[in-house]
């Protein structure tokens, strides 16, 4: 089950704030970011040490790649 929400994003590591529609999704097993939005944003990043390998409910790799980068980020929501 999954449900779409507008937020409020806060940058740990400035004050950036952005108000975005995102998909909550039950099923995940972890939370993602699309890398367009992140680099359209210059958002900062950090390079993790071992990459995550990314599978999709079918159990293929994704063709989106692994997961390589992270960011820190606060998540605002009020009903």
């Amino acid at each position: 089950m999954s449900l779409v929400l507008i937020v409020k994003l806060s940058m740990t590591n400035n004050s950036q704030l952005y108000f975005v529609n995102v998909l909550l999704d039950y099923g995940a097993t972890s939370s993602f970011m699309n890398y367009d939005f992140v680099h359209f944003k210059k958002i900062n990043t950090q390079t993790i040490l071992y990459s995550i390998l990314v599978f999709n409910v079918n159990s293929f790799s994704n063709k989106a790649g692994q997961i390589s980068k992270v960011i820190d980020i606060v998540l605002y929501y009020r009903t």
